[in-house]
């Protein structure tokens, strides 16, 4: 009986960890999707200034994965 209890207790706290590891790694996602937009923003809005056409690709490429990323994580 006492083994029984100690496996329960050993998977709640395995599906604990694995939940509490999930949350972090979506965290993470929507922070480095934040970060993809801080940084591909200026960009955008520079090569848009000065530049034109295909330099504009890289850019709107970065933008497009941030927003994925954070359409992902919602």
């Amino acid at each position: 009986m006492l083994e029984f209890l100690i496996i329960v207790l050993f998977i709640c706290l395995s599906v604990g960890a694995i939940r509490l590891m999930l949350k972090a790694a979506w965290g993470l996602a929507k922070i480095v999707a934040i970060l993809l937009i801080i940084a591909a923003f200026p960009t955008l809005l520079g090569l848009l200034l000065v530049a034109g056409g295909l330099a504009l690709l890289i850019p709107i490429v970065l933008l497009g994965a941030a927003f994925l990323i954070l359409k992902a994580c919602l």
